[in-house]
This record gives structure tokens, sequence and C-alpha cells, in this order.
């Protein structure tokens, strides 16, 4: 297929990457613009580890409130500079990023969340059901391992799969939004409201998804 120009300015508006790399993907993807879309984001998120090193103090806060009005989410997403806050790339980040905790209702931003003796009843509950079904002991261990990893992905927000492109994980959509932007980006913390959950305390106090950590 002939990489035309049209083709390349094309994929660079949809991945922000340089006419040259957009020319170069679309030549090892054979002219398909899908694939490679796929290998611009491979490689984005590949080069978005090199700036996860620099601080991020800059950001926004951003909101979610569902229709109805019944369910709401707080999440502060951070960047190195206010002039990347002020773009559209970086406020559609938080907006997605509020939307998802919304939808997907995660525990935990990230796996050092998530408490150890949460862990150890999970693992417990995996040992247990595979001895109950019979599996050798020398497999065991890895049928926990692999439950643990089905556990981080349905309750740790950086784990869980993006609701609106279910191929990238929100630790990977926030690397595209890094490689596009040339900043390192983090998740700092976030909570999520429901109309009737609270917390079972003398205080009434709302049960919050509250957590501070970043994408390192």
């Amino acid at each position: 297929m002939e990489i035309t120009a049209a083709l390349v300015k094309d994929l660079r508006d949809r991945t922000g990457a340089g006419m040259m790399e957009c020319k170069k993907a679309l030549v090892e993807a054979k002219g398909d613009i899908g694939d490679a879309e796929v290998i611009l984001r491979k490689r984005g998120i590949s080069m978005a580890g090199k700036k996860a090193g620099r601080a991020t103090r800059q950001g926004l806060i951003g909101t979610y409130i569902h229709a109805g009005g019944q369910l709401g989410v707080l999440v502060e997403v951070n960047c190195e500079s206010d002039f990347v806050a002020r773009t559209d790339d970086f406020k559609e980040l938080v907006h997605d990023v509020a939307m998802h905790i919304a939808a997907a209702d995660p525990k935990y931003l990230r796996r050092e969340d998530v408490p150890a003796d949460v862990l150890d009843k999970e693992k417990e509950i995996a040992r247990d059901r595979a001895k109950a079904e019979g599996k050798p002991e020398k497999v065991i261990e890895r049928i926990v391992e692999g439950q643990l990893a089905k556990f981080y992905e349905a309750a740790c927000l950086l784990d869980q799969p993006f609701v609106k492109e279910a191929t990238l994980t929100i630790e990977q959509l926030v690397k595209t939004k890094i490689a596009k932007l040339g900043e390192n980006m983090s998740i700092a913390r976030f909570v999520r409201f429901k109309v009737g959950d609270v917390a079972a305390d003398p205080e009434g106090a709302p049960a919050g998804g509250d957590t501070v950590a970043a994408v390192e």
C-alpha cells in the first residue's frame, strides 16, 4: 500500500507523533493505520519510562458526576508544567481517568497500596480453592500468582483495563499521554462517592478511595 502524505497526516493527528515516526510506523505496518497506531503506542509507552523520575508538581483536579447525580469522582492528576496542564490532551486524560474510576470502582491506586492482610486473604482463598480442586502442589503457587494478577486487575486503578479502550491499562493510558506531551505525569489520588455508601463508623464519614501514589 502506498504511504501517502494524507495517511501520514491522519496518523499524526491521531497520535501526536512526528511525521517521520508516523511514516516509519506506516511502512512497518504495511500501510495499515490501525497497526501503525499500535506500533507508535508501544514505542511511546517504552519511551515514557525514561521520564518517570521527573517531578510532577502541576496538574488538575478532575471531576465526573454520573447522570442522575448519585455517583461522583474527584481525581488529582499531576504533570510537570502548568503549560501542559492547560492543554486539551491533558484535560482529556483527567476526564477519562475520572470517568473510568466512576465506572470501574477501583479500591486502590496501585499494587503497593493493597494492605498486606488483604493480599494474604486473597492468597489463602486461591490456595484453598486450588487444593479443594485437587491441583498438584507444584502448580498451586502458580495458580495463586494468577489469581493475584486478576485481583490487581480488578482492584487497582493502574492495572485496570481502560473502560473506553480495553487494550490499554490505565497506567499505559497515562504513558501514552507522557509520550505525546513530553512530560512525566502521575495520578496522585482519587475518591469515589456514591449516594448511600457510608463507612460504618460512629461519625458516619463517607467511604472513600483516597490514595496517594504516583505512576513510576
